[in-house]
């Protein structure tokens, strides 16, 4: 199954993104803590070169806790880190603090000149459908920007005021061209990072069956009730259609049916908490 999302508004989004650094003072780039790899732009280093930013993991509710300490970690090598779950607000209050802190030298420069401090610049950055909009809302309080579980509700640009001395300004989701490793673009199609009608469904779920049975067996075990996990994907995923009752007349697996069961209940955290990806040794 070969993946690939890149629409023009994305590329326009890019070019924004580019032109607004220069008003910028901290990036906020957020990943999803549970592809903590996949859902980094590797375009992000080269669009933000040295600005000053804030590396978010959210989603922390879904991902492996101790995984995401592992993450946080590997990243506070590349940038000041915090983990959050943008919809109870757990962790969001330490990324204003991280960014007062980045600007700290600057506001003392301003002081020593006589100067006051000025609103610290923000922008957030991130894949689509990783929660920037839910994130907003934590940081200023209130249901200012739009927010929906699907890719690609933010398609431009607006700045939204938060607590005192802040102004955030929110982009649209942004992917790259080309996934080079295919596993980055099944990760994010399960995520939701990518428009449903790009892939089939059907693989996609055999392939989290797959990776599912490798990395958490009692979990796919537990979550369907399943005696057993037959090596074989295809029957294994017949066998949960079963257990779920999604069958057609003569008896056959409606494997489209199972398919979405396996997808959804995987993006709403019900096999319980899971990291699909570990952070570079070494």
């Amino acid at each position: 199954m070969t993946i690939q999302w890149y629409p023009g508004h994305m590329v326009r989004a890019k070019r924004q993104v580019e032109d607004r650094l220069k008003l910028i003072d901290v990036v906020i780039e957020l990943l999803d803590a549970r592809i903590p790899f996949s859902s980094r732009n590797p375009d992000i280093d080269d669009i933000l070169k040295d600005q000053k930013r804030v590396i978010v993991l959210n989603k922390i509710d879904l991902a492996d806790p101790e995984q995401t300490k592992s993450w946080k970690r590997y990243f506070a090598n590349i940038a000041p880190t915090v983990a959050v779950n943008s919809l109870t607000g757990q962790g969001v209050s330490q990324i204003l603090k991280l960014a007062r802190d980045l600007m700290d030298k600057e506001f003392v420069a301003l002081k020593a000149k006589g100067r006051n401090e000025r609103n610290i610049r923000m922008m957030i950055v991130g894949i689509p459908n990783v929660g920037k909009s839910q994130l907003i809302n934590q940081l200023s309080n209130k249901s200012s920007a739009k927010t929906g579980n699907r890719p690609g509700v933010t398609r431009g640009q607006q700045w939204v005021k938060l607590k005192k001395g802040f102004e955030l300004l929110d982009t649209p989701g942004i992917l790259w061209p080309k996934f080079e490793d295919q596993q980055v673009g099944f990760r994010l199609a399960l995520a939701g990072a990518i428009k449903e009608t790009i892939f089939d469904s059907e693989l996609l779920a055999y392939k989290l069956v797959e990776l599912l049975s490798e990395v958490a067996p009692e979990k796919l075990e537990e979550r369907f009730k399943l005696d057993y996990l037959n090596p074989d994907t295809y029957e294994l995923v017949a066998d949960i259609g079963r257990k779920r009752g999604c069958l057609q007349s003569g008896g056959r697996i409606d494997r489209d049916r199972t398919s979405d069961i396996i997808i959804k209940e995987f993006r709403d955290g019900k096999f319980g908490n899971l990291t699909l990806e570990l952070p570079p040794q070494g």
